[in-house]
């Protein structure tokens, strides 16, 4: 059997039982969640899937999802994707990086790894006050892809020098997965 892929995003008033209501069509089409992100962002929820299943449950859930709108409170968008490739020929890094939270701070960190071909996979940013200053803090875990052929030393060099020069505490180190 071939199978097929699908983008699920959503977005809504967050509320008890969504993640429910959203994969239960899912569910009812045999069809598989490879890979999802669900969080609450103020008082919005919202939730990115990839869906594998056969070609008729993925036309299905094509034709179903919009109509799951007015039963979830949710906007729903689907898009017919393909299998990522292999990422043999990269190195996968974790980076870790913590600041006083200013403007610009995601821009530049995407700036430099952009810079140098280096593609960022996974992003993850959340802000907080410190425990006992209540200074407003930012942190970001980034999951990179390195081109095997880029030198991981002049990467990790030219990346802390970065990071030194706007403030920024960070890690770069290989992914354990």
């Amino acid at each position: 059997m071939t199978l097929h892929y699908l983008v699920i995003s959503a977005l809504g008033s967050d509320r008890s039982g969504i993640v429910d209501q959203i994969t239960k069509p899912i569910h009812m089409e045999n069809a598989n969640i490879l890979d999802s992100r669900m969080t609450t962002l103020g008082g919005e929820f919202a939730i990115l899937m990839l869906v594998e299943g056969s070609e008729q449950a993925i036309d299905n859930l094509e034709q179903q999802l919009p109509g799951q709108e007015s039963v979830t409170g949710l906007t729903i968008q689907t898009r017919r994707t393909v299998k990522r490739p292999s990422s043999e020929s990269v190195l996968v890094y974790m980076v870790s990086v913590v600041a006083l939270d200013h403007p610009g701070i995601v821009n530049q960190l995407a700036g430099f790894f952009s810079q140098r071909q280096i593609n960022i996979h996974s992003l993850e940013t959340d802000s907080y006050h410190a425990p006992h200053t209540g200074t407003q803090m930012f942190s970001a875990d980034l999951m990179v892809h390195i081109p095997a052929t880029m030198p991981i030393k002049r990467v990790r060099t030219e990346f802390l020098e970065f990071c030194d020069m706007l403030n920024l505490d960070a890690e770069l180190e290989p992914y354990q997965g």
